[in-house]
């Protein structure tokens, strides 16, 4: 008895909190045909009062979608995928102004502002959105409403029989009313079969970019690193060997300069080979990899694993440099001194969750490492969530499916 009175009080705390998300839509055409009303319901009147309400409906339907979608995770486990397109980088050109994929601003703000909107206006996601704050309140809204309307009808007390039979309907439907939340979510919040071409378009067209820009990034490193010494290299080699006859320690000198030189650049091949595929990761797997990152790393770190030895050699390497960007950011941005790595494994995917005891607010913004981490992610069909209250702690979780 005790524990069916627990769940009856949680499912109506829940059953409440899903009837707030899904009315709030629905509260702001409420209020549009109050006013309406409160003008004399004149026939012209109500050109403002809709033209209002349309707005609110387009700015709440994506936070309230992903309310939504955050309820049902919590709740259930199930993660819905919003399918939002990512905004491409906003990049400063040689005249002074920024493109955005676009057109031309003259401030980053301004470029930002206009990407965002325009994005809006042209992703299939946001007008899946809006037809979701329809259907919301007539499914999962309306059962949810079921034992808060025993519970008035109590408190209203229209005798003791109605009053009797309110609180045995709320106390009875609370537990499962506010179940309907997850399917409803799981059939109108995914992403639709031509949203998810556009999607893998994005991804491929983002892997194109990211390859392009690494293969770039070592040509930079090997022009300006370790060819740059090799060079000096066989320049002091040269030196020496004209210097033997006539200068033999000034030939000594250049000879010592020269290993060292040699050195520095091994250490340099070595350091750039480990960025592009590390060797612990090559021969002992994700696992181990990570133990050894978290060794080198400044923070405390405590790391648990439950995975397969061996993944896919692509998704070692997105997960690996994934948990090393975010223990850079750990220790760059959030401050903290402490880091806890978890790895696990099922049949239904690949699970690494990293979290530390930093400052928290971490975002993902466009352009910015971990939007860069989530395309990465997506090219294999997994996720990014992160979760970062002021003050932290904050709490990235990325999932690859096993399928992939």
């Amino acid at each position: 008895m005790r524990k069916w009175l627990v769940n009856a009080c949680a499912g109506f705390l829940r059953a409440g909190a899903v009837l707030v998300v899904s009315m709030l839509v629905p509260a702001v055409w409420a209020a549009a045909v109050g006013v309406w009303l409160w003008w004399g319901g004149n026939p012209w009147s109500w050109i403002g009062p809709f033209v209002l309400a349309c707005v609110a409906t387009f700015a709440l339907s994506r936070p309230v979608c992903r309310m939504f979608r955050a309820l049902v995770a919590r709740w259930t486990g199930t993660v819905v995928p919003g399918g939002y397109r990512e905004a491409p980088p906003v990049v400063r050109l040689s005249t002074g102004y920024w493109w955005n994929g676009s057109s031309y601003s003259r401030t980053s703000k301004e470029a930002r502002e206009d990407q965002e909107l325009r994005l809006r206006w042209t992703d299939p996601a946001t007008w899946r959105d809006v037809r979701f704050t329809v259907i919301a309140p007539l499914t999962a809204g309306l059962v949810a409403a079921v034992p808060v309307a025993g519970v008035v009808v109590a408190v209203l007390g229209f005798g003791w029989f109605v009053t009797i039979a309110g609180v045995v309907v709320a106390v009875a439907s609370a537990p499962y009313a506010w179940r309907l939340a997850e399917p409803v979510a799981v059939r109108f919040l995914r992403p639709s079969p031509a949203m998810r071409v556009d999607e893998l378009t994005a991804r491929q067209a983002d892997t194109t970019v990211a390859q392009a820009a690494e293969i770039r990034r070592i040509e930079r490193d090997l022009h300006d690193g370790a060819q740059a010494r090799l060079v000096a290299l066989g320049l002091s080699l040269a030196t020496a060997e004209k210097l033997m006859e006539t200068d033999p320690e000034q030939a000594k000198a250049l000879l010592r300069d020269a290993r060292a030189g040699a050195a520095t650049s091994l250490s340099e091949l070595r350091e750039l080979v480990r960025g592009i595929s590390p060797p612990v990761l090559t021969e002992r797997g994700l696992a181990d990899a990570v133990r050894a990152l978290a060794l080198d790393s400044p923070l405390e770190t405590d790391v648990t694993a439950d995975v397969p030895p061996r993944l896919d050699p692509p998704i070692e390497a997105a997960l690996y440099f994934g948990v090393a960007e975010l223990m850079t950011n750990a220790v760059k941005h959030a401050k903290a001194d402490r880091a806890r790595i978890s790895l696990s494994g099922d049949d239904n995917g690949i699970v690494v969750e990293v979290e530390d005891n930093g400052r928290g607010g971490a975002g993902v913004d466009a352009g910015g490492g971990l939007a860069g981490l989530r395309r990465r992610l997506a090219v294999f069909g997994g996720t990014l969530e992160i979760t970062s209250p002021a003050g932290g702690p904050t709490l990235v979780r990325m999932m690859v499916p096993c399928g992939s």
